[in-house]
């Protein structure tokens, strides 16, 4: 800060300074201030007459006019503070203007007296107040030096300019940059520090209304950010006052809830949705929930969602609540995915070639394009889990979840909950459960074993086929879904509906779309084919090259197979991993298969068809079905071998191995 060099003012002693220098040129350091004597000498190297009247720059109306907008908010914060000082003066004998950081006189009021003399100097808005034009000034000086600056009397480098004094302070804006100067012109007999002391804090209050609009804009831009991401967030947001009462709530909870995200500020939650108990007591008692499922809203249209809901605390106080929302259909398809509830099944992965396999599978085709319910029938393991997955694969319903359910898995008291889900604590744990009908929509539920269904369930299960909604034990809301049906069963339904442990009236709503696997006993040749698959397969998991010896094939073609495609697989398994060189013979397999072919009941000698029939299968495998080797092996022609090949039904690309990478499923419940 720059002030003369003593108060009172010696207008004669900077007088006498300023004769010195103009005249002899010389200075008293001592007597004057630093500052002024270096623009002094600035003024005096500039070639400026200190007698002469100063040459000025003025902007044009244009110039100004476009300086004004670009420096709109300094002068919108500074002209109130410029008033203020005026009226404080007592509206006389002041002059209190604005510059920008070029030196540019945007802004000024004051007596109109002084206005007029200064006029006369050339003092208007527009001026440019540097020491090239107007020599040693305190506007000038406040923003070469960076300092808040008093220039009295003779301390100006131009006479003309004697007559006044100048106070002046730089203004920096948040960054700390200098944008202008706030100064104040008297005339000189008026001279006093506290002028320079006014225009100091007026420039502070100035920094201080920048800053505070700076901040207060960062805030807004801040708030600004959060808002659209709230909006854009998928799940539902809600804030509420320690009261109740919304603060906000974004568009996804506003499509979750139904309500508008516009109207909602300000009114209690509880005035604009029908809240669920939970959320109630949590509010009431200012405690967090964490992903429960709830049903806003009455019991003919309930909107289910998954809630949490966090206290805000401002030290130990609530002061508000966080409410988060997911749709169900949402969480469920997480839920889905964690829990692997998926068809990872096609028709092209199911095996059989055998001509009654083959029109099971053009059948289920068929079954697949509809969407009613459908009934899988078969002993255990012919593989109607596979056929669930595949014909969900292949419908409608194919980008939809898939969920298996073993209704003679869980206990009879238990199956219930399982299958129907609950509310409000009434099943084995507190809260609330979804159906795996809810958990389905939009997919498919496989019920496995659908006889074990206790008959009251049963009943359940004929009513959600007819309406296509589903109450959860405990609740009283119908909730729709969407969703295709696959019950399967091993035993013979017809014989437990006579015995009344199966519902008549679900049976025949059940058969309609009726697919009956036949057991591997019944599908002829696929038993070479499977055997053979499954053998590469586990050869080639094991690092290892296995055929299967005819004599093996002969006792895997007698045996009746009563586990169906899950034994032969077991079996076949087990005596891969016992072959120490590259055949499977009859000592790898189980005792019970030896005894079909050692004169038991199951033990038939081949005929001479079936043994030349085996014979080309083993020649094929032996020799990668090469057909002129094949020919040569066996002492026949190829002409001849062909013919039987087509009379056997015998293709070779049924038999070569099939690339590592492609995945066949062959055995299952």
């Amino acid at each position: 800060m720059m002030l003369p060099t003593a108060y009172p003012y010696d207008i004669h002693r900077l007088t006498l300074l300023w004769e010195n220098f103009v005249q002899e040129g010389t200075l008293s350091l001592s007597s004057l201030d630093p500052a002024i004597a270096r623009s002094w000498i600035r003024c005096r190297d500039a070639g400026l007459d200190p007698q002469a009247i100063p040459r000025l720059v003025r902007c044009t109306p244009e110039g100004l006019e476009q300086q004004r907008r670009e420096h709109f908010d300094l002068i919108a914060i500074a002209r109130p503070l410029m008033e203020d000082i005026y009226q404080f003066a007592g509206e006389s004998g002041i002059v209190v203007y604005l510059t920008n950081q070029h030196h540019f006189v945007i802004e000024s009021l004051g007596d109109r007296w002084l206005r007029d003399t200064l006029y006369g100097c050339g003092f208007t808005e527009g001026i440019a107040m540097t020491e090239e034009c107007l020599g040693t000034n305190a506007a000038a000086l406040a923003l070469n030096e960076g300092v808040p600056v008093q220039v009295v009397g003779p301390e100006h480098f131009f006479k003309s300019l004697h007559r006044f004094s100048g106070s002046a302070a730089p203004v920096h804006d948040p960054c700390g940059r200098v944008i202008g100067v706030i100064g104040i012109i008297t005339p000189v007999e008026c001279s006093h520090p506290h002028t320079l002391g006014l225009v100091m804090a007026t420039a502070r209050a100035i920094e201080n209304q920048l800053q505070a609009d700076a901040s207060l804009a960062q805030a807004h831009r801040h708030l600004a950010e959060l808002k659209a991401s709230l909006q854009a967030m998928q799940k539902g947001i809600i804030f509420l006052d320690a009261q109740g009462v919304v603060t906000h709530l974004n568009a996804s909870a506003g499509d979750i809830l139904g309500i508008s995200p516009k109207s909602a500020p300000g009114r209690p939650l509880g005035s604009l949705v029908s809240l669920p108990p939970e959320i109630q007591t949590c509010l009431f008692g200012k405690t967090p929930l964490s992903e429960r499922e709830v049903a806003f809203g009455g019991s003919n249209s309930p909107r289910l969602a998954m809630v949490s809901l966090d206290v805000m605390r401002e030290g130990t106080r609530p002061s508000g609540f966080v409410i988060t929302l997911r749709p169900v259909k949402e969480a469920r398809q997480l839920a889905r995915h964690i829990m692997g509830m998926q068809a990872i099944v096609t028709f092209d992965e199911i095996l059989g070639w055998s001509t009654r396999m083959r029109r099971v599978i053009h059948y289920a085709r068929a079954i697949a394009r509809c969407n009613a319910p459908v009934l899988l029938l078969g002993e255990p393991g012919t593989g109607k889990d596979l056929f669930a997955q595949a014909i969900h694969n292949a419908s409608h319903y194919a980008d939809g979840p898939f969920v298996s359910v073993n209704c003679a898995a869980a206990p009879r008291e238990m199956i219930a909950y399982e299958l129907l889900g609950y509310e409000n604590g009434m099943g084995p744990s507190r809260g609330s459960r979804p159906s795996k009908f809810e958990i389905a929509s939009g997919g498919t539920i496989f019920l496995q074993n659908i006889e074990s269904l206790p008959l009251n369930l049963q009943a359940a299960l004929l009513e959600i086929i007819d309406t296509k909604k589903v109450v959860r034990i405990g609740g009283v809301s119908t909730i729709p879904i969407d969703v295709r049906i696959i019950a399967a069963s091993g035993v013979n339904l017809e014989e437990e509906m006579r015995q009344k442990r199966f519902r008549a009236d679900l049976f025949y709503r059940l058969r309609s779309l009726t697919l009956t696997i036949p057991p591997l006993r019944e599908r002829g040749d696929d038993v070479v084919f499977l055997a053979t698959h499954i053998v590469d397969k586990c050869a080639a998991r094991l690092g290892k090259e296995v055929i299967i010896s005819p004599d093996a094939i002969a006792v895997l073609r007698a045996y009746s197979w009563p586990g169906n495609l899950r034994e032969l697989e077991n079996v076949l398994e087990w005596a891969v991993h016992l072959v120490d060189g590259t055949e499977l013979s009859v000592r790898h397999l189980p005792e019970e298969l030896r005894r079909a072919v050692s004169g038991d009941e199951r033990g038939k000698l081949l005929t001479f068809e079936e043994a030349e029939r085996q014979a080309i299968i083993l020649a094929g495998q032996t020799l990668r079905w090469n057909i002129t080797q094949m020919a040569s092996a066996l002492g026949v022609g190829r002409t001849t071998l062909w013919r039987k090949m087509r009379s056997f039904g015998i293709h070779p690309a049924d038999f070569r191995q099939k690339p590592r990478n492609q995945r066949h499923t062959t055995a299952s419940f």
